[in-house]
């Protein structure tokens, strides 16, 4: 098949069609749309795009996404550090805060497990979120929304099988 385009926008659109819900007719779009701008312009995304992955951290306590080595969450002292919301990836975090109705702290597990794809609870936080409740000050857990009943200022706290944390002795 002979190209009708360059090479260059035929590796740009594979390139952008990686991204996710992007098919090859959307990078193309976006590919020519990125040809007619201001070179100006086109170099402040990619310094955005880069700054993105070299910048960007994630949190050493709740594994959020952050400009610092804690985020601006866990930094707030008007938090309810006690009370930690356990979500599955940074897109809970956002669509709660967005509510603007919680005033606790978060954990993000980074994913779920899946088998069939690799990931074991190795690959998630979920070791982590086990530290720090076991470090102490937790009242309670929430887990989407849904209430985790789970105290670790008398003691250890573990998660059942049930999804129940529990005290151990």
């Amino acid at each position: 098949m002979i190209s009708l385009y360059s090479k260059n926008l035929e590796n740009a659109v594979n390139e952008i069609s990686k991204l996710p819900g992007i098919g090859k007719r959307s990078a193309l779009r976006l590919a020519l749309y990125l040809i007619k701008q201001d070179e100006a312009n086109v170099t402040l995304l990619t310094d955005r795009i880069n700054k993105l992955k070299s910048d960007v951290v994630f949190c050493r306590q709740c594994y959020n996404i952050s400009d610092h080595d804690l985020c601006d969450i866990c930094a707030n002292p008007k938090r309810d550090a006690g009370v930690i919301c356990v979500v599955q990836d940074i897109r809970d975090v956002i669509a709660i805060e967005n509510t603007h109705q919680y005033q606790g702290v978060y954990h993000v597990l980074g994913g779920v497990i899946s088998p069939m794809d690799g990931i074991g609870i190795q690959q998630l936080t979920i070791q982590q979120l086990f530290d720090r409740v076991n470090a102490g000050g937790i009242k309670e857990m929430r887990r989407r929304g849904t209430r985790i009943r789970g105290r670790s200022d008398a003691g250890k706290v573990d998660c059942g099988a049930d999804g129940v944390w529990k005290r151990v002795r």
